[in-house]
């Protein structure tokens, strides 16, 4: 419980304010491309299942105690949900568990997929077809 205390306590108007623990979806794909990040999908198993985002690796929150293993400590790791309540939850159990580099994804869902025009699929389309 004192390693979560003293991670509430960097938690003030300048951590926030500085928005580092944010990333873009655009900056994100930049890192994919680059090999050098982790993208997290901590929605459940059903919601997956409507809406699938090959990019990602989908790891429910309640399964991520279990499948610690499967999230690289050597990447970015960026985490995503439907909002950003269990995703900011997920972020902060990283953060605890030893990940330096952690993110959360700003963008929606409904945002996440307006991307995937034509022109930016094409672009991109090794990086979204790939998952870690």
């Amino acid at each position: 419980m004192r390693e979560f205390d003293n991670l509430l306590r960097r938690f003030d108007l300048d951590y926030f304010g500085n928005g580092k623990h944010k990333i873009s979806f655009e900056k994100m794909m930049e890192l994919k491309k680059q090999n050098k990040v982790f993208i997290l999908d901590v929605r459940t198993k059903e919601e997956n299942e409507c809406v699938k985002f090959e990019f990602a690796k989908n790891i429910p929150t309640n399964e991520i105690p279990d499948k610690i293993n499967e999230i690289p400590k050597d990447k970015t790791v960026v985490v995503f949900c439907s909002s950003t309540t269990r995703s900011t939850i997920v972020y902060a159990y990283l953060l605890l568990m030893g990940y330096n580099d952690v993110k959360i994804l700003l963008n929606s869902i409904s945002e996440i997929a307006g991307f995937f025009k034509p022109g930016y699929v094409l672009k991109h389309l090794d990086n979204i077809n790939s998952t870690d």
